[in-house]
């Protein structure tokens, strides 16, 4: 069995938004709004990696109600100050944080 690589980019934003139950519209924002991992390729696909990072904006949005702004200030103090071995760790705290909310507390945001 091959080892799965978390930073090949294999999945779209279509399947990255059922995964966190919001819609494409949505994370098509987040990415206009230079939000997201930057993407070259016209496919723009996402790796395991980017999608830790696509749900920890989407948590700020959505839960947080941080706007664009303050998104982009946290991610880049998210990338520049950290290590990838506490960058990863931190994400995975926000990610069992986010699986304790219920779909009542996680709102779809149209506009931040």
């Amino acid at each position: 069995m091959a080892l799965l690589d978390n930073n090949k980019d294999v999945l779209p934003l279509s399947s990255i938004a059922e995964l966190l139950t919001a819609k494409v519209r949505t994370l098509k924002m987040y990415e206009d709004k230079g939000l997201l991992p930057p993407k070259k390729d016209i496919k723009k696909l996402y790796s395991i990696n980017d999608v830790k990072i696509i749900s920890f904006v989407h948590y700020l949005a959505s839960v947080k109600k941080i706007n664009a702004t303050g998104i982009k200030y946290i991610t880049e103090m998210l990338e520049n100050n950290m290590d990838e071995k506490n960058k990863s760790e931190f994400l995975d705290l926000v990610e069992s944080k986010m699986e304790k909310l219920s779909g009542i507390d996680v709102t779809d945001v149209e506009i931040i």
